[in-house]
This record gives structure tokens, sequence and C-alpha cells, in this order.
């Protein structure tokens, strides 16, 4: 008699990585694109200014941004499933809350809840979740995680479009929050698990007793450190020295991207164009940055990430024609897809997992800051000197740090007696 071969089942892990990318997905209503389809709604019904709206955006973000450690803490203590069953329920609630704003400072805490729930935890929490189940194909999980993201910046902006016209921007609040209730909530609390030991297996799938030698592998990759032991590793602030600076760049540009456009003569369509181009270049790339980061010391490929950086801001300058403003879409997507995936392997790999939740919630918060930050030079510059030239130049100075600090960051061990 034939035996019918029968396929192993899938490894859990991979359904973490569909729950982690559905959070993030669902990270939208706290992120930039999402808000700003509401802000001229605001400015035209409140009679507010942009100036006002802008300051309250950078203070709400920068707050939210100091309390990111404290919610890496809590997922160390408790674990990624009450965690982030906890900040969907939280960021329902600010969707919700957001449908009420009347005031400047009501918008203020309505911003605050939406940055520290969405962009913050519904981005830590499933970063921190994925690592924790697979070591070996981390890059290639992340990848696949990463999918979310995408998909997320290229349907909330239209959708909220047609939403705000069809039903009003409360109701349009209204919905998401009940939409994160409704779908992600009831799938975080039922599917996560914090770890593989949880279910009596290893990290990419192996049995605790099952002895391979890709077990062997898996312990080598295996090294984890505490918080404080992490603190006191050169390695550590190296990598933090540097890991704000994507965020500090690619915001800086984007929210001055039609401005600078307008002053090389290229329309704000153009600028629409290059930052579709960006998504569409880095959606594939992340796929195969996952694939050279699983094989490639994570340390070099963040100093090519910033090599990159300075290519495309190098670009930027003599970006005159359309042709050219498509060739720095182009190198833009690409630094943009290395950079979803390596900035958060590079903290499990370089100090394990048992304290991943605290010093991914330093690394975000420190990106969330560069993120607040970075748009506010440019903004200077234009206006002190009528061009963005010069704030450019000098800006390339971050990302020639980074290309030093990375390649110094040689990963820690641990001492043993």
């Amino acid at each position: 008699m034939n035996k019918k071969k029968t396929r192993p089942p899938l490894f859990y892990g991979w359904y973490m990585v569909m729950v982690a990318g559905l959070g993030v997905f669902f990270s939208g209503p706290g992120q930039t694109y999402f808000i700003s389809v509401f802000i001229d709604r605001y400015i035209t019904e409140f009679d507010w200014t942009r100036s006002e709206v802008s300051v309250i955006y950078s203070a709400a973000t920068l707050m939210s941004a100091f309390c990111l450690f404290f919610i890496g803490r809590l997922v160390d203590r408790l674990g990624q499933r009450t965690m982030l069953t906890g900040a969907s329920i939280l960021l329902a609630c600010a969707c919700y809350y957001n449908g009420f704003v009347m005031n400047l400072t009501m918008l203020f805490f309505g911003i605050f809840v939406l940055r520290l729930f969405g962009q913050g935890s519904m981005t830590l929490i499933p970063n921190t979740l994925v690592p924790q189940w697979f070591l070996v194909k981390r890059g290639q999980a992340l990848s696949y995680m990463a999918i979310g993201g995408f998909l997320s910046a290229a349907a909330f902006p239209p959708i909220n479009v047609w939403l705000v016209r069809q039903i009003g921007w409360e109701r349009t609040w209204w919905l998401w929050g009940g939409l994160i209730l409704v779908v992600f909530t009831p799938i975080a609390y039922r599917y996560v698990r914090n770890r593989p030991e949880d279910i009596g297996m290893l990290p990419d799938g192996h049995k605790e007793s099952h002895d391979t030698a890709s077990s062997s592998k898996i312990v080598q990759f295996k090294q984890d450190f505490t918080l404080r032991e992490t603190l006191r590793t050169p390695a550590f602030w190296l990598i933090l020295s540097c890991i704000g600076i994507p965020a500090l760049v690619n915001t800086a540009i984007t929210f001055h991207l039609i401005s600078i456009f307008d002053q090389q003569g290229l329309s704000p369509s153009v600028a629409a164009l290059v930052l579709s181009l960006m998504a569409i270049i880095g959606f594939p790339i992340t796929f195969i940055a996952g694939r050279i980061i699983d094989t490639v010391k994570i340390n070099y490929v963040l100093a090519g990430i910033f090599v990159t950086e300075l290519i495309f801001m190098m670009v930027l300058q003599i970006t005159t024609t359309p042709l050219l403003a498509v060739l720095f879409g182009v190198i833009w997507g690409i630094s943009n897809g290395f950079e979803r995936i390596a900035l958060n392997y590079v903290w499990p790999f370089y100090f394990g997992r048992i304290a991943l939740g605290s010093i991914s919630g330093i690394a975000t918060s420190v990106m969330v800051l560069g993120s607040a930050i970075g748009p506010l030079p440019f903004g200077l510059a234009f206006d002190a000197v009528g061009n963005y030239t010069q704030v450019i130049w000098w800006s390339m100075v971050f990302p020639l740090i980074g290309v030093i600090a990375s390649l110094s960051a040689r990963k820690p061990s641990i001492r043993t007696n």
C-alpha cells in the first residue's frame, strides 16, 4: 500500500507573523499618513492655524516618545499577548475620543494617545513578538510582517478621504475605532502566544528535545542580555546613536518634499509620484532585505543603509527634472525597504529576547523623537535663507555618523565566570 505523505503542521510562529502584520496595519490611526487627512478639516471647521496644529502635533508626538520606554518595560513584564490586546483596546478608545475633538487641548491629548498606542505601541509590540519566534529566519519573518505596514500606508489615506466625504470626519474616527475593537482585538487575545517555549518549542519550529545541527545553530544565535547588561555595552550606545537618523532624515524630506521640489521647478504631482514610487520600490525590497540580513552581519547592512541615505540626499540636491526625481525615489525606496527590516532586526540579534521590550522601547522612543524633530531644522532654514540647499548638505553629517557608529558596533558577548 502507498503511504500518503503528510505535510508537517505550519510552525505557529508564522501565525504570529500574520497577527503582527495585522497589528502593524491597524497601527494606521496613529500614523502621520492617517492623521494628515483630518488636519485640513480641523483647520477649516475650527478656524485653527496650520502653525497651531503643527506645534500641537509635534508636542504630542514628543510626549508619546518619552512614554514608549515604559511600554517596552511592560511588554517584558506582561508579555506581548496582554500588551497587544490592551494597546488595541486603548487605540480604539483613542479613535472614539478623536471623533469628539473640539479645541486645541482636546486635539493635543487626542494626538498624544493616537501616537502612543498607534504609532508607538502597535508597532513596538509586533516588532518584539516576531523576534521571539524566529532566530535563523528572523529577517525573513520580519519582511513578511512589514507587508502590514505597506498595506496600511497605501490603503488608509484614500479610504479616509472617501469616508470623510461620505460620513464626516467624526464618524470616520468612530468607524475605525469600532473595526479595531471588533476585528483585531479578539484575534490578538485568541491567537497571540508570547514565546515558542510556552508551547514546548524552540524558535524557528524546532522541538525542545530535538537535537539537530539546526538546533546547534540556534544556540549560537541565542544570547540573552538583561537591560542592565545591555546598557553597559558600547554596542548599545553606538547603535542607539544612529537608530533615529533614518526617522529624522525621512520625516524631514517627506514633510518638506513638495516645497523642496517647488524650489527646484518640479510640481506637487511629481512629489506625489516620488512618494508613491518610494513605497512601490520599498515593498519588494523588504523581501530581499530579509534574506540578506539573515546572512550578512547586521552592522554592515546598517552602514549600507546610511551610505544609501548619503547618495539619495546628494541626488535630491540635483533633482531638477522628473527623470532625476524618479531616480531619487528609487534610491530612497531601496533605503526605506532595508530600514524597515534592519532597524527591528538589530536589537534581538545583538542582545537576545528577554529584555527585548525594554530595549526596543528605548529605540522606538529615539526614532519617534527623530521623526518629531526632523522637519524643524528644514523649516527654520527655509524661513532664514529661502531654500533647503544648505540644510540638506549639513544634514548629511547624520548618515556619516551612522556609518561610523554602525561599523564600530561589534556584537557583545555575555561574560561568564
